[in-house]
């Protein structure tokens, strides 16, 4: 079959642009996907001994303030009414994170007013004399003092990326959030937040729903040996460097493994996030998706967790390592992607950016509006 444009990867950037270009140019668009679903890391699904959703690829908490990304996602689900809060546990004690005075009175048992967190927290900081960071733990001692920097940012950033913070650059911290009052809402400035009531994968089920949308899974674009002609465009959602067959070398990676269990009460630790602070301790989060769906009525016997583990690279990839070599590398690829006039390369991977589900959407809009109509 002729296609008008061939979309590489299922996830959110890819199917956004299916979804434009199927039902406003209405083009024929052929989408490959290497896993066995679409959706991405936004994927989710029903664990199948509990009933309960669960995010396969981390949670994922959808949040946003621009009208345009949230006028376009609300034709494809609802939203419920869910609110995302993080807590961290550190030596056996659970804080509020980002750190707020909530956060500040219980660490130090101390109970300061708003107006005097400001104050006693310049005091923390003077007493390093930091004035010019030279790498990332001087930088996060000069904004938060040394105490709080060693009880919840050094052992959860050396389990994240496997580096002693005084061997990461200080540029990687621009600021740490600390709030003056006991506000514990995650995404504070999102003007909407929220779960797909019907979970993430019926978004793309519907996105992806069009006549002139023909999805093929487990097919991986470079063994891909099908005979098919594409009139336009290539549109390609995986790594930068991987199109170019790492013609520089490869770009750095930190990659994430999860594991899934089933425990026998009904609430295991009562939110959906829980990081954990202390090196000594693997992982670096633990989830409970029940908490994602309060709407929802799911057993009492028993709920799942997840354990989150930072690892080196793997088959996927999940957090850009941004250093001087690795920027080079991107600038050359970036180099070869402009010349390519038939080929749009976009999207997490493509970017070699983290995004947030909203500027994914934003991103591909974008694309779809300067680039394709």
């Amino acid at each position: 079959m002729n296609y008008d444009y061939l979309i590489v990867g299922a996830g959110l950037y890819g199917s956004v642009l299916a979804e434009r270009i199927a039902n406003d140019l209405e083009a024929k668009v052929l989408v490959v996907e290497k896993r066995s679903h679409i959706g991405g890391n936004c994927y989710s699904k029903e664990d199948k001994d509990t009933g309960i959703e669960y995010h396969q690829y981390g949670t994922h908490i959808f949040h946003t303030s621009s009208p345009k990304v949230w006028k376009y996602i609300t034709q494809f689900t609802e939203f419920n009414g869910y609110h995302h809060q993080v807590l961290t546990t550190c030596k056996n004690k659970v804080y509020q994170m980002p750190i707020n005075l909530e956060t500040i009175n219980s660490f130090f048992n101390l109970n300061l007013k708003p107006y005097e967190v400001e104050p006693f927290l310049s005091k923390e900081i003077a007493k390093e004399k930091i004035k010019r960071p030279k790498n990332l733990e001087e930088k996060a001692v000069s904004l938060i003092g040394r105490s709080l920097y060693e009880a919840f940012i050094k052992g959860y950033t050396m389990k994240q990326w496997d580096k002693d913070p005084k061997e990461l650059p200080a540029s990687i911290i621009k600021r740490l959030p600390v709030r003056f009052n006991y506000n514990e809402d995650y995404f504070l400035d999102a003007r909407w937040q929220g779960i797909p009531l019907e979970g993430y994968t019926k978004i793309f089920d519907r996105l992806l729903s069009s006549i002139n949308i023909d999805v093929e899974l487990n097919c991986d674009y470079f063994g891909y040996c099908k005979s098919f002609k594409v009139s336009k465009k290539i549109i390609f959602t995986g790594p930068i460097d991987r199109y170019f067959n790492y013609k520089f070398g490869r770009l750095d990676w930190r990659s994430v493994k999860f594991e899934k269990s089933v425990v026998d009460v009904e609430d295991y630790q009562g939110t959906s996030v829980m990081n954990y602070a202390d090196i000594e301790i693997p992982y670096t989060r633990i989830h409970e998706p029940r908490h994602l769906h309060p709407e929802r009525r799911y057993s009492k016997s028993n709920s799942i967790i997840i354990y989150e583990e930072s690892i080196s690279e793997s088959e996927d990839s999940y957090y850009p390592i941004k250093n001087e070599a690795n920027e080079k590398l991107l600038s050359k690829y970036r180099t070869l992607a402009q010349e390519k006039k038939d080929v749009i390369i976009g999207g997490r991977l493509g970017d070699y950016a983290y995004y947030d589900m909203d500027k994914t959407i934003a991103a591909a809009l974008h694309c779809y509006e300067t680039q394709i109509k």
